[in-house]
């Protein structure tokens, strides 16, 4: 199943190293990513697949929101399917 992932918030150092940290400790992949700094804001999209087997989405969106409350950051993850229903026209 794929994910994707958002992050927005104050720039600080080690933005995507925690959230890809979370994401290689539930063996999920990450397929493709985008960042950039916008005035003083982080934001990145990434698309990650998660595998089924060695990690739930829910387990992961759970781990992403707890560094997110942390770190004063904005972090939604969306199932693929919902993504592409959300977004048609």
């Amino acid at each position: 199943m794929k994910a994707i992932i958002t992050v927005v918030g104050k720039d600080q150092v080690g933005i995507m190293y925690r959230v890809s940290g979370i994401l290689a400790e539930y063996h999920v992949n990450i397929e493709d990513v985008t960042q950039t700094i916008l005035q003083d804001y982080f934001t990145m999209i990434m698309v990650v697949k998660i595998d089924e087997s060695k990690s739930s989405f829910h387990d992961v969106d759970v781990a992403l929101h707890e560094m997110a409350e942390q770190q004063g950051l904005s972090i939604h993850v969306q199932k693929e399917e919902i993504f592409d229903t959300m977004h048609k026209i």
